[in-house]
């Protein structure tokens, strides 16, 4: 089974060293995240770094393990889907 993540959990691998991380490591599957996360990552790679206290080459390692755990999912191609999407979760999100 695939498993969609947002930004907010993959941030999290990153920062630390915790169960978001080991779950993703772990994991026999793959995650899929769209591929704007990049755009917000390169946004917030230098308040990412800071609070992950890491060297810039350890944080780079770490994000390059990471994504080999991950399918990139073009923006565009989920656009179809946005009215059922929106739909499905009005009453939740």
């Amino acid at each position: 089974m695939n498993i969609v993540i947002d930004s907010n959990i993959l941030f999290s691998a990153l920062i630390k060293d915790a169960i978001t991380r080991k779950i993703i490591l772990n994991y026999d599957g793959f995650f899929l995240f769209l591929s704007f996360i990049f755009e917000e990552m390169e946004n917030h790679k230098h308040e990412l770094l800071k609070k992950s206290k890491m060297r810039k080459h350890d944080f780079n390692a770490l994000l390059n393990i990471l994504l080999q755990k991950v399918i990139i999912i073009p923006s565009g191609s989920l656009l179809p889907y946005k009215e059922e999407a929106v739909h499905i979760v009005k009453e939740i999100d």
